[in-house]
């Protein structure tokens, strides 16, 4: 059976062992949540042998030479010694410029980077509590424009990350983590294409930049906005957004609430076959709003979403 080491534990594990479950069951410290390769919280780097990787396209080549591995994704082969990501050591500190609430239950946090980073619209970020919880967030910031970095927390519910953000206060230190691809972008050649951007929740928080990254780049077509929120409350960016319907005809915004869904869809009609859709939201709504693009004549390969996965 191969040795797999961590620190200074050393013990023996099944031939083709998963990698995270096996530097759980040894006690060591891998925080992880999604367990499907999408949040790249389980980083690890392996500093002796290899392990078997399931999912090499997840990380960028760059991370993968310097021996970056998703510990969910691997399998224990041969003898190898990994270190766990540690954000005191590997993370980029960035400290809180501003914290807010837009609506009872999201919390607008705004970080700046210790230094500059390189990011586009719609991308993932890894953020890093002080206890150690590591959650990704969609990026709402617009590079180039906007001076920090933003996301949009769903603090209905209790969680480890949650309860740390809500105690943040200007000038406090937030450690990121590994930044994250994503389906979710806006691309110059969709110039003269209608764009139809749905979000659930705080699933517009990517979709939010995207759409400035569109208007920025002087989008020709089309351009509607649907955001499904739980109640009116929910629709934490409507000034913004009827700010910036006001500046661009192109735009059309729509605002449904949970009881209003099924109206608002069902009236949906897409005006060109060559429509682009960005979705971002729960499982359960990417399903809803497919779906029903899909009828309305949207091919799949036109479809691109994120989809916002239950933590572990």
């Amino acid at each position: 059976m191969p040795e797999l080491q961590a620190g200074s534990q050393r013990w023996t594990v099944p031939a083709g062992a998963n990698l995270l479950d096996a530097l759980l069951g040894a006690g060591i410290a891998v925080p992880y949540s999604c367990r499907a390769g999408s949040c790249h919280a389980c980083l690890v780097r392996c500093s002796r042998g290899d392990v078997l990787d399931d999912q090499p396209q997840a990380l960028d080549p760059a991370r993968r030479a310097q021996g970056w591995r998703l510990s969910c994704q691997c399998r224990v082969i041969e003898d190898v010694a990994v270190e766990a990501f540690d954000p005191q050591r590997d993370g980029l500190p960035a400290t809180v410029a501003a914290v807010d609430w837009p609506a009872v239950d999201v919390l607008r946090l705004r970080l700046q980077p210790q230094r500059p980073l390189r990011y586009r619209a719609g991308q993932h970020l890894i953020l890093w509590s002080s206890s150690g919880v590591a959650r990704p967030y969609s990026l709402a910031s617009l590079p180039g424009e906007d001076p920090w970095l933003e996301f949009h927390l769903d603090c209905r519910e209790p969680g480890a990350f949650c309860d740390f953000a809500r105690c943040l206060q200007v000038g406090d230190e937030v450690r990121l983590g590994e930044l994250r691809g994503g389906a979710l972008r806006y691309e110059p050649e969709w110039q003269d294409r209608p764009l139809l951007l749905m979000a659930a929740g705080t699933g517009l928080a990517p979709l939010w930049g995207v759409l400035r990254q569109a208007l920025r780049d002087h989008h020709h077509g089309p351009i509607r906005l649907i955001h499904l929120a739980h109640d009116a409350g929910g629709h934490y960016l409507a000034a913004e957004l009827a700010e910036l319907s006001a500046r661009h005809p192109e735009l059309d915004v729509d605002l449904a609430t949970a009881a209003e869904v099924a109206d608002v869809l069902s009236r949906l009609r897409v005006v060109s076959r060559q429509t682009i859709a960005l979705l971002c939201g729960s499982p359960a709504s990417i399903e809803l709003f497919s779906r029903r693009l899909y009828l309305a004549g949207v091919p799949r390969s036109q479809m691109l979403a994120d989809v916002f996965l239950p933590h572990a």
